[in-house]
């Protein structure tokens, strides 16, 4: 069954531990993690993974081995509470298995998530979870938060902005990467943490990012074209420039997506980069697959940026993800 955006923000916050699934997808690959995350945790609870009552797994992985999903819709679990298999990336290279997990789901089996990027109509995928009775499937569009969302999130924090505050934060949202325009709100409800005063212009000022876009610039070349040991000396002057961890692993992502995209379709208009000619020559290098790795990494990074439980030091966390990703573009 098809749900709607406006539906799917209530059911991310209150699903049904009865369904046989749930799939996510859209074009922002950011924005689906930050909405499979909500939805798990709702489902879950915060303590899934440490209790194993959630199974991950790539969509490469599951086209190796078949068995892998329907062996951990079927599993039992050692601890009490509903339990979920995710499935990220799919698209319809694994198609009948999934149509066969969900034809196999019964009561009482974890339930199915499932990710995706930009599906199109005739996706067998989308078809499935669409005409299932019992499973709903929801695009996740590119659009900034709306006046509601905003108003919904400072709202769960305790704070009520006043008309030019909220035009302003409504403003940003337009400019920022949603992710990334997430990120700020969270700093911005910590900055006001305690602080009874209305939200002002001057707190949005004090939260918002820094733009350091040249050196941006310069550390996603060097990680795409797999140059680990110029890693350093880069981050080391972002660091000293105030760079906000999350908004590189954003901007590293987005590159990365645009990469994908041009080795994933050769021969097809290429946009959203300044040089086309050295975006190409990097695709190429990667290949498809590496960089379906790589965007896996980087989401990962990013969610653990965003969890509570993070305390590792923020920088160091995107430094070593970069290296990672150097070292897998240099292999052959």
């Amino acid at each position: 069954m098809k749900l709607s955006p406006r539906e799917a923000t209530g059911y991310f916050k209150k699903p049904d531990p009865g369904r046989t699934g749930l799939l996510i997808y859209g074009g922002d690959a950011m924005r689906v993690a930050l909405k499979r995350q909500e939805f798990l945790k709702a489902l879950l609870g915060p303590d899934a993974e440490e209790e194993m009552r959630l199974s991950r797994m790539q969509a490469g992985e599951l086209r190796r081995d078949p068995a892998m999903l329907l062996d951990a819709i079927k599993a039992i679990g050692f601890f009490p509470g509903p339990r979920a298999a995710f499935v990220e990336d799919a698209n319809d290279n694994i198609a009948k298995i999934l149509l066969d997990a969900l034809s196999e789901w019964r009561p009482g089996d974890a339930q199915i998530v499932v990710t995706g990027g930009d599906l199109k109509k005739t996706s067998k995928v989308l078809k499935a979870f669409e005409a299932h009775p019992n499973a709903y499937a929801t695009a996740i569009y590119d659009n900034p938060p709306d006046r509601g969302e905003i108003e919904r999130l400072l709202s769960d924090a305790g704070l009520s902005p006043p008309p030019d505050t909220m035009a302003a934060l409504t403003d940003l949202a337009r400019q920022l990467d949603p992710g990334d325009f997430r990120q700020t709100l969270e700093k911005i409800t910590l900055y006001k943490l305690g602080d009874s005063n209305p939200l002002d212009l001057e707190d949005i000022a004090a939260c918002a990012p820094t733009s350091t876009e040249a050196e941006v610039d310069d550390i996603l070349h060097v990680v795409a074209e797999a140059r680990a040991g110029e890693i350093g000396p880069v981050m080391a002057r972002l660091q000293a420039q105030g760079a906000n961890p999350v908004t590189l692993i954003i901007m590293a992502t987005r590159h990365f997506r645009t990469l994908y995209r041009i080795a994933a379709n050769p021969g097809a208009p290429i946009y959203g980069v300044r040089d086309r000619d050295r975006a190409q020559r990097q695709a190429k290098q990667w290949g498809a697959a590496k960089l379906e790795t790589a965007l896996s990494v980087l989401t990962d990074t990013d969610l653990i940026l965003r969890s509570a439980g993070q305390h590792a030091p923020a920088l160091a966390l995107v430094e070593r993800a970069f290296i990672r990703l150097a070292m897998l573009g240099a292999q052959r």
